[in-house]
């Protein structure tokens, strides 16, 4: 599967590879749901930001309805599969996606529904690819997801162009395609779900992937 147009690099080999390892399995579940909480909250956070825009308000509140159902699922997913759900410290990708973004209109809209938009296409990429490694339960439900990260991933794209000057949504998405790719590429000290490989010297994931309490 070809990575999104948006996406300037795909997933490494050696991520899946890590991905599909039993051992990261609770890790890479719990931290998805994080992930799905967390896009909830971000599209809430953006409805409230920017309520005189109710078109885009009523998306956004669509979106936020959708991302906790999918946070619902996850665990109740993990609970038919005996994985607690923990607590588990936040990898680099969003937290320095988002130290990008501009701190002022226009640009700064543009930039989160810009990052929003590379993280669900990322999310789509890494579930289709996943959809084929993971045990079946675990890979269906990662089938269904991939059609909601492409509507959404397309919605922030399009709330974008509609509200910018392509040229201009252009000139923004270009240093975030940038950093997306290597913060999802390049070796990463802790695994998570739109992390790049781990790279350890010993003991691979032993310290990087344990569920903190």
């Amino acid at each position: 599967m070809e990575c999104p147009d948006i996406l300037e690099a795909p997933t490494s080999e050696s991520w899946i590879a890590q991905a599909t390892t039993s051992a990261i399995l609770p890790v890479l579940l719990v931290d998805h749901a994080n992930c799905e909480r967390k896009a909830a909250a971000s599209a809430l956070a953006l409805m409230n930001r920017y309520s005189h825009d109710t078109t885009l308000a009523m998306n956004l509140s669509r979106v936020a309805r959708e991302e906790l159902v999918h946070f619902e699922q996850v665990c109740r997913l993990m609970q038919r599969l005996g994985i607690a759900y923990r607590g588990l410290s936040a990898g680099r990708y969003a937290r320095e996606l988002h130290s990008l973004v501009a701190k002022s209109e226009p640009d700064r809209l543009t930039d989160l529904l810009l990052v929003a938009a590379l993280i669900e296409a990322r999310s789509l990429e890494r579930f289709l690819l996943l959809a084929t490694r993971l045990p079946p339960a675990v890979a269906r439900f990662y089938k269904r997801l991939a059609e909601s990260e492409r509507r959404h991933f397309e919605f922030f794209v399009d709330s974008a162009l509609r509200r910018r000057a392509e040229s201009d949504v252009r000139r923004r998405l270009g240093p975030l395609r940038e950093r997306e790719s290597q913060l999802a590429t390049l070796p990463d000290r802790t695994f998570r779900f739109h992390s790049g490989p781990v790279v350890v010297a010993e003991s691979p994931f032993r310290q990087e992937c344990t569920l903190d309490e």
